[in-house]
């Protein structure tokens, strides 16, 4: 099992240091990431839920960690988790269904026949 809250702490170490090179890097990640909220149109948890699929999806380690916290800190259950988490399994493999669809038309177009429909 991996030491999540201790890569969670390397990962804000890490930021912390790039924050000191690159301030307004940082400072625009910030504020991208803190604009949701301002609208108060979905509650932390549901925003933490969503960014708990996305980070699935994008398959990014830290985003993991941090929302995981940020999740719970929510009030986000662990059955929730789970289900967020299958709407992030559903969407992959839909994407990779249309995908295939698209890699049949190139193959067919790269083979010189017309598309088969």
């Amino acid at each position: 099992m991996e030491d999540w809250i201790g890569y969670k702490d390397e990962i804000l170490g890490r930021i912390g240091e790039l924050a000191k090179l690159s301030p307004d890097t940082v400072r625009g990640y910030q504020t991208l990431s803190g604009a949701g909220a301002k609208t108060g149109h979905l509650d932390g948890k549901t925003r933490e839920l969503i960014a708990l699929a996305v980070a699935a999806t994008t398959r990014c380690d830290g985003c993991i960690t941090v929302h995981s916290k940020a999740a719970l800190d929510e009030g986000a259950t662990r059955e929730e988790i789970a289900e967020a988490l299958g709407v992030a399994v559903a969407l992959n493999a839909g994407a990779a269904l249309v995908y295939s669809g698209r890699i049949l038309d190139a193959v067919d177009s790269h083979a010189g026949g017309e598309p088969s429909r």
